[in-house]
């Protein structure tokens, strides 16, 4: 199987938040498409080793950013590369509340839902939820950005650092760490099936 034709796919980006308790949390997806009308319903997916979706399988709500071209790299830091277990994502950042009392992006966002969860299934890497929208909203005229675009565009490039061997690569959404000098260009990870481009080098 050639992995690479998964690259073909066109993604938009979105920043999933929810709300369980006192705690609130928000993640990076790639994942939502609209799969009814009458209700209008929504199906995203996300990595089961985060938190937000541990959170969603609690709350049963959501709503999502979605995230515009104006959109910054911090964003992407912000709610992709670190763990709610370990911080307030949403300290010192701009945000709104839906009628459901979850947080929503006031910046780099073109659009925003509110949902609840009608059904989930465990997709061993991922769950799969369907949501039935409860409010939608234009926040931007601003068109989305794309995940291809994220790649070319936003995320930075790689800095050649001198005199540093590379003896592994860890991937940045999960942190599945593979060993070896050379990742593979079509490699996928195996936890979170993100691929080659999402790996950063970790040196000797």
């Amino acid at each position: 199987m050639d992995n690479k034709a998964f690259f073909d796919l066109v993604y938009g980006v979105c920043m999933l938040s929810t709300k369980y308790e006192d705690k609130i949390n928000g993640c990076i997806i790639n994942t939502c498409v609209q799969v009814a009308n009458e209700p209008a319903r929504l199906a995203i997916s996300c990595i089961n080793g985060n938190l937000t979706p541990e959170l969603i399988k609690k709350s049963g709500i959501f709503t999502l950013s979605v995230l515009d071209s104006t959109v910054t790299f911090d964003v992407f830091k912000r709610f992709g590369l670190q763990s709610g277990r370990d911080v307030d994502k949403f300290e010192g950042i701009d945000h709104l509340l839906d009628e459901q009392g979850l947080p929503y992006l006031a910046e780099h966002a073109d659009a925003m839902f509110s949902c609840k969860v009608v059904s989930s299934q465990d997709l061993g890497s991922h769950t799969l939820f369907i949501g039935e929208v409860l409010d939608a909203k234009v926040l931007s005229p601003e068109p989305p950005v794309t995940y291809g675009e994220y790649h070319s565009r936003i995320k930075p490039k790689p800095q050649t650092v001198e005199q540093k061997k590379i003896k592994g690569w860890k991937c940045s959404i999960c942190g599945y760490e593979y060993e070896g000098e050379t990742l593979p260009e079509d490699f996928m990870c195996p936890w979170c099936s993100h691929p080659a481009s999402d790996f950063e080098p970790i040196y000797e």
